[in-house]
């Protein structure tokens, strides 16, 4: 007769904790879905299983942002396993009796808490990024009969411009549009415009893009392009995330260049300056790979250091000449421009940098060149965000201040910002960028709005402050703003950030009732991106 075996002991000190912990989740669990209202506490399981709602993950990133000015506390954090789950979050929710709030936050570099949800539920799509849950990073080539041999990267809507900018260089190739700062996500810029010295010339982000998958407010997932959902395509590029968030973007490629010829020139005059910049803007023959493949501008000002975090540029020696020039003249103007080349090229690019460069009508002896590759220069702002890290000096306030003005009023805004309340004010140590855009390179089909002139500029306030001044900055943004609407400009602003529906009315002009029957259409019940505040009433 073979002897009865009973349990170990271990086996039942194994049961206990197994039967602990699973009573301590239901117990977690049941608490957390009785606190929730019921439209949120009715979703399915198994995305139910994905939320959280305790304080840890309700008061971290997702409660804030870059600019550290706003905070609004989510009723829940969503970590998604794949797309379609957060098809399925939305669906639940436009199924719902009352509708929940979605936002997708991506790295939240957002100034004014557009990517928050407050009461609603936040989209994790860094962590879906550090997962490896999405579409992540896929070079191909193909023949379109339409535009013939073209290359193209496949790219999660959650991934980070530089690790595209990795991935495509193993191939030889890169797209040809991009921001100054690399570590955003490509539909965090896709849902804005995605701006930069390549922008003249190459177009914003969005129009480099050739295909996307969106889910829409209805929870729908919805294939979209220039030709098949051309309304939901066009939207959505620029839309500020209010008819669908992109989980693919399909970015058309290029070759890459190797290298960059990097020049920087300083001018005491602004009508000289712009006229420059116009005259090297205008130079852009893309197929004839005529010009210059970027153009940038800022300011030197005395209360502002000569090299600033976006870049160390100036050498050392030259800092006290320089800073004797801004002393004189209270204001210097630096133009920023870049030639790409490769091995092909490389004997031939210092002649055409001559000959575009020539004629112009920067500060003799002012000329400063660097040689550089092609990553160091995209990557040109990481070394100083590492450094601001390390003094503690990256997540403070940041009350920026972007706008779009056109060509024609850009000296009254030099006369009436830069040289007056700007200097009056005297609190402006941050970079101050200011470079022109040709309206032709964009698409006047998709949502981003844009002066009306052929060449308009961008001027970007890249403000830091302490936590306890910062409010000095948004007030001098105030004023801008009031003299640019008692100037009667017709400016707009990038990253726009409006409180009343009449603002955002002028700002989207004539594309306001095609927003607005895009929203209905795409959702309908106002789900999608309530931090932007367009089509809800928050204070």
């Amino acid at each position: 007769m073979v002897p009865h075996k009973h349990p170990s002991p271990t086996y039942f000190i194994l049961l206990l904790i197994t039967i602990t912990r699973l009573i301590s989740t239901v117990g977690k669990t049941s608490q957390w879905k009785a606190v929730l209202p019921a439209e949120l506490a009715a979703v399915d399981q198994d995305v139910f299983d994905k939320l959280r709602g305790d304080s840890e993950a309700l008061q971290g990133r997702v409660s804030k942002d870059y600019g550290n000015m706003a905070r609004e506390v989510p009723l829940a954090v969503f970590h998604p396993a794949s797309a379609n789950d957060i098809a399925r979050l939305i669906k639940a929710s436009y199924k719902g009796a009352v509708p929940f709030k979605v936002a997708a936050r991506g790295q939240g570099h957002s100034t004014r808490g557009q990517a928050m949800a407050r009461g609603g539920v936040v989209v994790d799509m860094a962590g879906f990024r550090e997962r490896g849950s999405g579409v992540g990073i896929k070079v191909s080539n193909t023949v379109d009969p339409s535009v013939g041999y073209f290359h193209y990267a496949d790219v999660g809507g959650e991934q980070l411009w530089i690790d595209v900018l990795h991935a495509t260089l193993q191939h030889g190739l890169a797209p040809l549009s991009w921001t100054d700062y690399l570590y955003l996500t490509v539909g965090g810029t896709l849902s804005n415009a995605g701006i930069s010295g390549q922008t003249f010339r190459y177009g914003p982000q969005i129009s480099t893009v050739r295909e996307m998958d969106v889910i829409t407010g209805k929870g729908e997932t919805v294939t979209c392009s220039p030709q098949t959902n051309s309304e939901l395509f066009h939207g959505v590029l620029g839309g500020l995330g209010q008819f669908g968030i992109i989980t693919r973007a399909r970015i058309a490629l290029a070759p890459a260049p190797k290298r960059v010829k990097w020049i920087r020139l300083l001018y005491k005059d602004f009508s000289s300056f712009t006229k420059d910049q116009e005259q090297l803007i205008s130079m852009n023959g893309r197929k004839q790979n005529i010009g210059v493949d970027y153009v940038e501008g800022s300011l030197l000002m005395h209360q502002g250091p000569i090299n600033n975090w976006r870049s160390s540029f100036f050498p050392l020696a030259d800092h006290a000449r320089i800073i004797s020039l801004v002393t004189k003249h209270s204001v210097l103007y630096c133009l920023e421009v870049a030639k790409y080349y490769d091995g092909q090229s490389e004997n031939n690019v210092d002649k055409e940098l001559q000959v575009l460069l020539q004629g112009l009508s920067y500060i003799p002896g002012f000329y400063y060149e660097k040689d550089v590759s092609y990553v160091e220069f995209l990557n040109r702002v990481r070394s100083g965000e590492l450094k601001l890290q390390s003094q503690g000096l990256w997540d403070v306030p940041h009350p920026w201040l972007n706008l779009f003005i056109p060509k024609s009023q850009i000296m009254d805004f030099d006369s009436g910002v830069f040289k007056d309340i700007i200097l009056k004010r005297n609190i402006t140590t941050g970079p101050v960028l200011v470079y022109p855009m040709n309206r032709n390179k964009w698409d006047n089909r998709m949502s981003a709005s844009i002066p009306d002139e052929d060449i308009f500029y961008t001027v970007g306030f890249l403000h830091s402050s302490g936590f306890d001044n910062w409010k000095a900055y948004d007030t001098q943004n105030k004023e801008i703003l009031q003299f640019c609407n008692d100037a009667g400009m017709k400016i707009k602003q990038y990253l726009p950030h409006y409180r009343t529906q009449e603002d955002w009315t002028n700002h989207f002009g004539p594309k306001w009732r095609s927003f607005v029957e895009r929203k209905q259409q795409f959702d309908p019940r106002m789900i999608l991106s309530p931090g932007q505040r367009i089509f809800n009433n928050l204070n």
